[in-house]
């Protein structure tokens, strides 16, 4: 938070874009680098609301509420392990680097920050590449491109699995480059792919020809014929162009999913692939064909190629109708409410996590992943969903109860917030309670009109 107050906003405007020199973002140890990412949380909030605006004065609709919240939400559900465990990525980088050190390069030289930036880049590329072609990748990255709109939100929609894959493809360097300079270009590399994920950046000019780009990316996240497997860039699109796999955008891009997921739920959005692949894995005759499940890519069947074939996507061209379910003005403002004070809970949660033990973080992250996963399906319009935000309004209070009961902690929010949201819920509960009934009187008055 200090480094935040000190740095001018032109600073976290360039960090942005990538737009950083080596003299001023090269540290020794790897506790010294910023937090690059938390500290621009301002900046992603910015940037999602000037584009916002900019949608209404066009008015092109190019954003659904729902949407956006279940890209949010993922956001928040992708960093939820992170409360009880240190980031995989960090941890085996550090471990190899300091059991394998072959030839520490200077952590203050601009040749170390210039290697690690193109080492970084090429790693994720290949990693990239890999989460589209190998099915088990497949079945962690799949969440990103779920969403059928391109906006910033989108940026947000991350899996809580991908962290478990991807870093393999960065320990090659772990030998040479130090830690704190590998977690830096970590850092900045994931902030640049923030600002490409918008429609309304058409061109960068001669740009297009070195950097990943609004225009590149938009491609990577078509399911147009032309757009499947193609532009995984990082911050540079030369590594596409070298190895074959650059597309430019010409047809309008039709996002998401080749077969849509039709849902909001945040369990199935992050979990339903898997479900999938499971599912499929237990169906395949003989070894070799369940091992091509899991290691081949998501399209391949028996006697298809290992990426499997083209033809068998759907062709699809725009305008293409999204899935958006029409929801009443009052649930949206319900589930917003509801939503925001999570997001809340979730903000403190990782501010003050050393005060909880490993037991009650496990109960509270259980409970954000809970109600992420409600607010999805009451805008499914599902009615499993009522039942579910009622199941956890009255965990909400009897949690609190017996929290307060035993004297286990005093709310960090203030002894004013605490009445509030306990009566907040105490009348969603009742809301809830009387619409259910409503729907239960309806569903018994059909069945006695059919018998």
């Amino acid at each position: 938070m200090d480094s935040m107050m000190k740095a001018p906003l032109t600073t976290h405007l360039r960090r942005m874009f990538y737009f950083v020199t080596p003299n001023e973002t090269s540290f020794e140890k790897a506790e010294d680098v910023p937090q690059y990412i938390k500290e621009s949380a301002p900046f992603f909030l910015g940037f999602i609301a000037v584009e916002f605006i900019v949608m209404l004065l066009r008015g092109d609709g190019k954003r659904s509420l729902n949407d956006g919240l279940t890209s949010v939400g993922a956001g928040m559900f992708s960093r939820l392990p992170l409360l009880l465990f240190r980031s995989l990525h960090i941890a085996a980088y550090i471990w190899v680097h300091e059991n394998f050190p072959l030839h520490v390069l200077p952590w203050d030289s601009p040749y170390t920050w210039w290697l690690c930036f193109l080492g970084m880049d090429l790693g994720y590329y290949w990693f990239h590449r890999l989460a589209h072609e190998v099915n088990f990748m497949w079945a962690a990255h799949q969440v990103h491109h779920s969403s059928e709109y391109y906006n910033f939100t989108t940026a947000l929609r991350q899996s809580v699995l991908q962290g478990y894959t991807s870093w393999v493809f960065y320990l090659p360097m772990a030998p040479f480059i130090p830690p704190s300079i590998f977690i830096l270009h970590h850092e900045l590399n994931i902030l640049y792919q923030f600002w490409i994920h918008t429609e309304y950046v058409r061109s960068l000019g001669p740009l297009e020809y070195v950097l990943n780009t609004p225009s590149h990316h938009r491609v990577h996240h078509g399911r147009n014929r032309y757009c499947i497997d193609k532009n995984y860039a990082g911050t540079l699109i030369i590594w596409d162009r070298l190895f074959g796999t650059f597309e430019p955008e010409a047809e309008e891009v039709v996002y998401g999913l080749t077969h849509p997921l039709n849902t909001f739920d945040q369990f199935w959005v992050q979990f339903g692939f898997l479900k999938y692949m499971i599912e499929r894995f237990n169906e395949m005759k003989g070894p070799a064909n369940k091992l091509c499940t899991l290691f081949f890519g998501p399209g391949w069947a028996p006697g298809k190629p290992r990426t499997g074939e083209l033809s068998d996507i759907p062709d699809v061209h725009a305008p293409e109708k999204q899935y958006n379910p029409q929801v009443q003005l009052w649930l949206k403002v319900y589930v917003v409410v509801h939503f925001f004070l999570t997001f809340l809970g979730y903000q403190l949660l990782f501010d003050s996590k050393q005060m909880f033990c490993q037991s009650y973080l496990l109960m509270f992250i259980m409970f954000l992943g809970y109600s992420l996963t409600t607010y999805g399906r009451l805008f499914d319009r599902s009615n499993l969903g009522i039942i579910m935000e009622v199941c956890r309004c009255v965990m909400f209070l009897v949690g609190d109860i017996v929290l307060v009961k035993l004297d286990f902690y005093t709310p960090p929010t203030g002894p004013a917030v605490m009445p509030f949201l306990r009566l907040l819920h105490v009348a969603s509960l009742g809301l809830w309670l009387i619409l259910y009934q409503k729907v239960f009187d309806s569903q018994v008055t059909v069945l006695n009109k059919n018998q």
